[in-house]
């Protein structure tokens, strides 16, 4: 009986978050407004967050912010420092975005913390998203804390979290071409967009970039007086036979596999490693390698259990990852060569204004089949004959996840298989909410 009470208490907190976010949609005409003129008057009033903050580390990038983010966060805490986090999108909860030193806030606090920001925001115009900012900023402010992380929402130089004036390091994750609506198609023009968040004196760190995307973050951080921290020049991870070597000036460092699979995810341990050290924040070598071993991030290939997993012949493996956009394409390539035991089926579903077809390109030489689907509640799905076309014809059509399954088992059963489910964050988050 009193865990049926605690629920419907938990959906009255839930439906306090719901309202606010339905009301601010209703306050500005655009979802998202790279401007942060509106924030800066929010925020005054409130008495400024943003400047109480524990030292932040700040990252920006197309691909791998969310699990630079993660091992970050997972090695600070190793090291026995008191973390907070600042990420978006949330897959399942809302409550995902904004982790305090003590864990997830909960629901009651972020439901007090979104009305107190809505009550003295006054109804002005501002995006949902500058206002999910300020009430983390408020949060924060109010949790003492050793290291707040930040994720930017999208791009860099407008972005909600880049009003924090001077971070303690800033880091630069992948950058490749994505949201085009609001960054443009020009590669060295989205890397200008990233490299906004470089302030006059703060270290940032950079991994793995094409030569022209280096070249403008160089270009911003010499303007800016910032040390550059880049990979293959002041510093270095590389595989060994037991894991991985990260070096610098500081010293090297002897680490394990990182939790989170793939090779691209060795790019984004080596820039939580050099964004953290560039803090100067105290963290022991045994703290890196704990840190890096034991991270998670749901939905960045994730395998699954569960109902859907059960649909699948015994010995068969069904994965999830969140990879959506042609430079996620391109950086999931290397481990799907990898995977060479067995057949590899993909199961896509695309969010809408995606480039579906540059994202499936490198994908498909390693597919046995392809699945087109769409979820019901898969926040602004691509149609089903659209992921088809993108394919150039290849993909079939397979309905839901759970009936691109039922599919392919009838299909394929006699030979044992991988399965891997990707193209979307919010698909993703439309799984895993029913595991």
């Amino acid at each position: 009986m009193a865990a049926v009470a605690d629920r419907v208490r938990e959906r009255s907190q839930d439906a306090r978050v719901d309202g606010v976010l339905e009301r601010l949609l209703r306050l500005y005409p655009r979802a998202i407004d790279l401007d942060m003129g509106r924030l800066r008057v929010l925020l005054d009033k409130l008495g400024h967050p943003e400047r109480r903050l524990a030292p932040v580390l700040h990252v920006a990038g197309t691909n791998g912010k969310g699990s630079t983010c993660a091992f970050a966060r997972a090695i600070a805490e190793a090291a026995g420092l008191r973390t907070q986090v600042y990420t978006s999108p949330h897959l399942v909860e809302f409550n995902e975005r904004i982790r305090l030193t003590g864990g997830l806030v909960e629901t009651v606090a972020l439901a007090d913390t979104l009305e107190a920001v809505e009550r003295v925001n006054a109804g002005a115009p501002i995006t949902v998203f500058e206002v999910i900012t300020a009430a983390a900023f408020r949060l924060f402010a109010d949790d003492p804390a050793d290291l707040c992380i930040l994720e930017v929402g999208l791009g860099g130089r407008g972005d909600a979290t880049n009003v924090v004036a001077r971070p303690a390091a800033c880091a630069i994750t992948s950058i490749s071409i994505d949201h085009r609506e609001f960054l443009g198609d020009s590669l060295v023009g989205i890397a200008a967009e990233k490299a906004g968040i470089i302030k006059p004196g703060v270290p940032v760190a950079t991994g793995a970039q094409a030569p022209e995307v280096l070249a403008v973050i160089a270009e911003h951080a010499s303007r800016h007086a910032a040390p550059l921290l880049a990979r293959g020049r002041d510093w270095t991870i590389a595989a060994g036979a037991a894991g991985l070597r990260y070096a610098d000036a500081a010293g090297a460092l002897a680490l394990p596999w990182p939790s989170l699979a793939g090779v691209h995810q060795h790019d984004n341990a080596g820039i939580a490693v050099a964004g953290l050290r560039a803090t100067g924040l105290a963290i022991a070598e045994a703290a890196f390698a704990q840190g890096l071993a034991q991270a998670e991030w749901p939905g960045r290939m994730q395998r699954l259990g569960g109902a859907l997993a059960a649909i699948l012949p015994e010995g068969w493996e069904l994965w999830l990852d969140g990879a959506h956009n042609p430079g996620a394409g391109v950086a999931l390539a290397p481990h799907l060569a990898g995977w060479s035991d067995r057949p590899l089926h993909l199961v896509v579903g695309m969010k809408q204004g995606k480039d579906a077809a540059e994202f499936l390109k490198p994908l498909l030489p390693y597919a046995a089949s392809v699945w087109a689907v769409a979820e019901p509640d898969q926040h602004l799905a691509l149609s089903v004959p659209e992921v088809i076309a993108a394919s150039g014809g290849v993909a079939r059509a397979g309905g839901t996840v759970a009936e691109a399954l039922a599919r392919l088992v009838a299909a394929e059963a006699s030979v044992s298989a991988r399965v891997l489910v990707c193209g979307s964050l919010y698909l993703a988050g439309a799984l895993l909410r029913r595991q």
